[in-house]
């Protein structure tokens, strides 16, 4: 499996972190499978990086194989929809900016793809009209809504298949909201779909 996540998906966000350009296109990085976390088990900062912050995302699980698809039919090749984090290297993403250099190891790193348990997309009536967010030691730090996207799930699917054949069991994390920040050892995190606790950890 694979992870693919959308980067500068939330208008409000990408103000946050100062990107003031419209983007024509989804914006498109990968994480290895030894980025994902979960099973509740603790996230440990690494030592590389001074300053990790969470980024809370919906996040799709692919359940069929597919290459070019429409539009249209998109909504056929996802079967489950999550909360996750999206742990970000924060200070080197900064640096690897400046140099003009991927972002592969600030956001790839072992761990920084936590997920929560998986709700099947027919519990919901549009998917596109859900909120979800993320609790830090009880309080909320972070609130989003999927209509508040730039680049739809189904785009997203649409756009990313002409490139790469998305599998079984590959992830999509949709992009964050604004509102995210740096995690410390020993906090506690939570996340939250459409006020269901789906996500539930430890920093260590």
């Amino acid at each position: 499996m694979k992870i693919i996540a959308v980067g500068m998906n939330y208008a409000l966000h990408n103000q946050e972190l100062g990107h003031e350009e419209v983007q024509a296109d989804p914006v498109i990085f990968m994480k290895p499978d030894s980025a994902i976390l979960k099973d509740g088990k603790p996230f440990f900062i690494p030592d590389f990086s001074s300053e990790v912050h969470y980024e809370t995302e919906l996040v799709v699980r692919i359940n069929r194989l597919g290459k070019n698809i429409s539009p249209r039919f998109a909504a056929r090749y996802y079967d489950a929809l999550t909360v996750g984090v999206d742990f970000t290297a924060r200070d080197l993403q900064r640096k690897f900016r400046e140099q003009g250099l991927p972002w592969e190891l600030c956001k790839g790193f072992d761990a920084s793809a936590a997920i929560g348990t998986f709700v099947p997309v027919e519990q919901y009536a549009d998917v596109q009209q859900l909120n979800f967010h993320l609790e830090i030691d009880g309080e909320v730090v972070q609130r989003g809504c999927s209509a508040d996207m730039l680049f739809k799930i189904d785009e997203i699917i649409a756009y990313v298949s002409r490139f790469v054949t998305l599998k079984i069991g590959d992830l999509i994390f949709t992009g964050t909201p604004v509102g995210v920040g740096p995690v410390s050892i020993g906090q506690h995190l939570q996340g939250y779909l459409e006020g269901e606790k789906l996500l539930d950890f430890h920093i260590r």
